[in-house]
């Protein structure tokens, strides 16, 4: 189990924190760990929110909006793109078929 796991140290607002995390995964880890600690120091660094726990909720906050944001732009672009090919194969069908009757 040790071989598949490592032990990751990651640094956020000046304090270090272990973290477990399969091997193949510790870069995204460390990517997360530094997108945390960018986002609470932001937030620390505005003086409006006092408190690490505060902070640190604020940041969660933050960052579950702009992923629940980015999970709603993917879709309404799949929606996009969906529409757009299904309007290109109706086209390239009829397309088609105009070329096969005139075949004929």
């Amino acid at each position: 189990m040790s071989d598949t796991f490592a032990k990751v140290n990651v640094r956020i607002l000046e304090k270090e924190y272990q973290v477990s995390c399969p091997v193949d995964e510790r870069a995204a880890l460390l990517d997360a760990a530094e997108l945390l600690n960018n986002k609470m120091r932001e937030i620390k660094d505005s003086g409006k929110v006092m408190g690490l726990d505060r902070i640190a909720v604020m940041a969660a906050l933050n960052i579950t909006n702009d992923f629940l944001m980015a999970q709603r732009e993917g879709t309404t672009i799949d929606e996009t793109v969906s529409i757009r090919l299904r309007n290109l194969t109706e086209r390239v069908e009829t397309a088609l078929q105009k070329g096969q009757q005139m075949d004929l």
